[in-house]
């Protein structure tokens, strides 16, 4: 693994907080993810199910884990089932866990071998009531149209056991990964230092004419070079009007001397992400307009994040946050205070500017799980990140930081990544 070991610890104390809201006499099976093809026999990188992750800590595919708190023998309680390595394996993919690597991993005594799975959970199938399985309810627009390994095992359990009652495991982990622990703001903690690192090389690499991926390239190396899993998702590197479009990945325009670039990335190390936003100029100068809007934008984060708190309501830091946004577009002339009075309460006129909401949950997901009526606790980790984007100026906005709530207030986890416009251009100027 390209990270240091997670103390088993952790895995051990979520299993505790899962099967303590388990009802009684059920067992839960999670199943790792697909190893995702391109074409041909060429694959993706795998990313592990990160329910099965947050429970076991093994980052390997094929892997099923099986908890049973209420199982009449003590071995059946917690049982981890990974792939079986042999020759023609370790010779094109290399070696894959052992049972005892497992073991220390994950702190789960018995692991058996994936070919036994349903011997094994055939003896205990029956003597429980219902089954707590996996399945991914958070954002369903990737995976609407597509069969996972989750919908397979949905489907085998309830045509082997059809008189078996069936529960939502995610329903449980929606709720304890909402709340992290010290161990996991660590792992966070250190993408985000990965991540300032890496900004600072694109800004000193940063100059005109460069292809935005030339500047993608710096990103990637910094962030495999300081030993990050990966990329927390495909980063944007938006120059100029490009910077209007949201979710721009394409990364293959000129940055012209004088544009703005928008650069939105996130890492993940040890399966735990950070995801920050921050804006420069090409030529390493704001222009007087870019610094307006930037300052405007800079005003709405360092107001927004204060509202981030415990007891805090999602719905009413958005709309305070709305206003703010509002409030910045007006003194820069792209609304009219008089129009704005008016205007249509479901129609408001700052969404020609600003359209997105500003606080997503980050941990093991970039948006992790988690409703958002709940109000905020301490434990929390959320993003700020309010934007202005002016298609007409070719000008695109949006500055983001990862907070962790507390007790009091926040901690910007990502304090450290340079922000003020001064210290942009300083950084800019004396790499160049």
């Amino acid at each position: 693994m390209r990270y240091n070991q997670i103390p088993n610890s952790l895995f051990i104390k979520s299993r505790t907080n899962f099967t303590a809201k388990m009802k009684a006499n059920t067992l839960a099976i999670l199943t790792s993810n697909d190893v995702k093809h391109n074409n041909a026999d060429d694959v993706m990188g795998f990313t592990q199910n990160n329910d099965l992750f947050y429970l076991c800590g093994i980052d390997q595919e094929e892997t099923i884990l099986v908890l049973y708190p209420d199982a009449y023998k003590k071995e059946n309680r917690e049982i981890l089932f990974i792939k079986e390595t042999n020759e023609h394996i370790k010779i094109w993919d290399g070696d894959k866990l052992t049972k005892d690597q497992a073991t220390n991993i994950s702190g789960i005594a018995r692991v058996e071998w994936l070919q036994d799975f349903e011997k094994v959970l055939q003896l205990m199938a029956f003597e429980a009531d219902g089954i707590y399985l996996g399945h991914n309810e958070h954002i369903k627009r990737v995976t609407y149209n597509q069969q996972t390994q989750q919908d397979r095992m949905i489907a085998w359990c309830k045509e082997k056991y059809p008189l078996h009652t069936y529960y939502r495991a995610a329903k449980i982990t929606r709720d304890l990964r909402l709340i992290k622990s010290e161990e996991e703001i660590a792992l966070m903690q250190q993408a985000a230092n990965i991540s300032v690192n890496s900004f600072k090389r694109v800004l000193k690499a940063c100059k005109p004419s460069m292809k935005e991926y030339e500047l993608e390239a710096e990103l990637s190396y910094s962030l495999v070079k300081s030993g990050a899993s990966r990329h927390a998702f495909k980063p944007i590197v938006a120059s100029g009007k490009n910077a209007c479009a949201l979710h721009y990945n394409t990364n293959d325009a000129v940055c012209k001397d004088g544009d703005m670039i928008l650069l939105d990335f996130g890492v993940c190390y040890a399966n735990y992400n950070s995801d920050t936003t921050r804006c420069f100029p090409v030529n390493g100068t704001f222009s007087e307009r870019q610094k307006e809007v930037y300052a405007s934008v800079l005003h709405c984060l360092k107001a927004g994040s204060k509202l981030l708190k415990p007891g805090i309501l999602p719905s009413d830091y958005e709309a305070t946050m709305a206003k703010l946004v509002e409030t910045e577009l007006i003194k820069l002339g792209l609304l009219q205070a008089e129009d704005v009075a008016k205007q249509d309460p479901e129609k408001p006129l700052y969404k020609k500017y600003f359209m997105h909401g500003t606080a997503h949950h980050i941990g093991l997901d970039v948006h992790d799980v988690g409703l958002y009526s709940k109000a905020l606790e301490p434990g929390m980790v959320l993003t700020c990140e309010p934007g202005i984007y002016i298609p007409e100026e070719g000008i695109g906005c949006r500055l983001e930081n990862d907070y962790l709530i507390i007790k009091d207030g926040n901690i910007n986890l990502t304090e450290a990544m340079p922000i003020e416009i001064e210290d942009i251009e300083a950084l800019m100027t004396s790499s160049s």
